[in-house]
């Protein structure tokens, strides 16, 4: 599993509706508005990492209000607690 966050940067206007729209693409896990420079971030996961630029590049970058995006790379996992809870089945 490869996982990116994804920092957006929207029309102030459209923020509700660029969210929605990213939350819907294949491969986006969460979106989150937020506050500061940046508007939206984006969490990604994906099976490669070349399917990190068919997310991004190609999908979230074209978002009807996108103004721009900054994509980092997660190199590593340090709580154990939210990976069992983002893959658990229930029960």
């Amino acid at each position: 599993m490869v996982t990116a966050i994804v920092f957006v940067k929207a029309d102030v206007a459209q923020i509700p509706q660029v969210a929605e729209a990213i939350a819907a693409l294949t491969g986006v896990s969460e979106v989150y508005s937020v506050t500061g420079a940046i508007d939206l971030i984006a969490m990604i996961r994906v099976s490669h990492l070349d399917e990190i630029a068919a997310v991004v590049a190609d999908q979230l970058n074209r978002v009807p209000g996108v103004v721009s995006t900054e994509t980092h790379i997660a190199f590593r996992a340090y709580s154990a607690h939210d990976l069992e809870a983002a893959f658990s089945l229930g029960g």
